[in-house]
């Protein structure tokens, strides 16, 4: 299963409706199909789908909504899907989902979500109406096509009398069962500020040597009782640990956080699926980050269409693709608003990170009021310490 589009409605922390392609919406030349997945025909997947904006804009909120699509389409329950929160006190959130069918199909699930009253203060979602469309690959004659669903009657519509499916659970559970399709997806959400190697029994050497080439090798042993870490630096004795936690006082917060991610692009680019970060940037420079991202726009390396899904306050970033229809603008003024940068940065001769640093795209750096007013209050702390510091003497 890919996935294609996601549109909601009435989620509470958006202003606007949400709408979220991954795939290619721009013509795609020639020299651009190494750096995207062809799907079939003439559609192709963005594998590098990026969320820039600056604090508190919701970034970290839509990658909530993308990985609520992604494991409601892997049947999870919606009760225990971790990033249920973004529903919110959902009144009729209604979630639309496109994706491509190992079985050669498009589909289209719509699913209604509600707050259902509970007699605890534990809040539970019901699914209280949902549809779901299927059309042949073969109708598709052009991208305007692929997601467009009018005439074709429903293939499968949510009823009560199906007293077996948990009113949480996703129709689309009958077309993964018989179709033996899943995704995989994997989420590092829960784990942007938290920084412990887990154990894992072999660790590429060339990750480790990209990171930190002073290392000469790292590995665990398990043993029947516990598991022994080896670690060794080149020209040093052999450091001997029994905690992956006391690897921090030996590697760099950034040494680690690679290992972790490396080992999982490595898995995604395997066998296909969505690796979700955010703030990709958190211990990482620049090079690191940008090494990461091209490895999912090289098709030669990228076989099986594994997708990264990351959000970033580096500008820098931007300039690392070499289009625009992957990228979207966060911003947050009353409500989220999330815009596509082929929508509002039209010119190809502006540098993309250019154009945002200036504010040339609107609200993507603070405001200057934000600044003097920040400036004000500095200056007053500042002002009432000398204040107080004089009295005491």
């Amino acid at each position: 299963m890919k996935l294609l589009r996601i549109t909601t409605q009435n989620f509470p922390l958006f202003k606007e409706n949400l709408d979220l392609s991954f795939y290619a919406t721009q013509r795609v030349a020639d020299e651009e199909k190494e750096l995207l997945y062809p799907l079939f025909s003439n559609i192709y997947l963005n594998c590098a789908q990026a969320f820039i904006g600056i604090n508190a804009s919701g970034k970290t909120s839509v990658l909530k909504v993308v990985l609520f699509a992604l494991n409601l389409l892997n049947s999870q329950p919606i009760n225990y899907i971790e990033s249920r929160d973004i529903l919110g006190n959902a009144k009729n959130a209604i979630i639309t989902i496109y994706f491509y069918s190992d079985a050669q199909e498009i589909c289209k699930l719509e699913t209604i979500i509600n707050k259902k009253e509970t007699n605890t203060d534990e809040i539970r979602y019901v699914i209280t109406n949902e549809t779901m469309w299927t059309k042949p690959i073969t109708v598709v004659e052009t991208r305007k096509k692929l997601i467009d669903f009018s005439g074709i009657p429903s293939f499968l519509v949510r009823s009560e009398k199906e007293e077996f499916l948990s009113d949480d659970v996703s129709i689309v559970i009958s077309h993964n069962k018989k179709h033996h399709e899943s995704i995989n997806v994997i989420s590092l959400l829960s784990h942007t500020n938290s920084n412990v190697l887990p154990v894992s029994e072999k660790i590429p050497l060339e990750i480790i040597s990209f990171l930190d080439p002073t290392i000469e090798c790292l590995y665990f042993e398990k043993t029947d009782k516990k598991t022994i870490i080896h670690l060794k630096f080149i020209g040093s004795e052999e450091i001997i640990l029994n905690n992956p936690i006391e690897l921090n006082h030996y590697l760099s917060s950034g040494t680690i956080k690679g290992i972790v991610i490396f080992s999982l692009v490595s898995e995604v680019l395997d066998n296909g699926g969505y690796l979700v970060v955010d703030e990709i940037e958190n211990h990482f420079n620049k090079e690191i980050v940008t090494t990461l991202i091209r490895f999912f726009m090289d098709g030669k390396l990228n076989k099986n269409g594994g997708t990264i899904i990351f959000s970033t306050h580096y500008p820098e970033l931007l300039d690392t693709y070499d289009r625009n229809d992957s990228i979207y603008i966060t911003k947050n003024t009353n409500g989220i608003i999330v815009e596509k940068l082929c929508n509002i940065l039209k010119r190809n001769d502006i540098k993309k990170s250019d154009a945002y640093q200036s504010g040339f795209l609107e609200g993507t750096v603070p405001t200057y009021e934000a600044y003097l007013k920040l400036k004000k209050s500095i200056a007053g702390v500042i002002n009432k310490e000398a204040v107080n510091g004089v009295s005491q003497i």
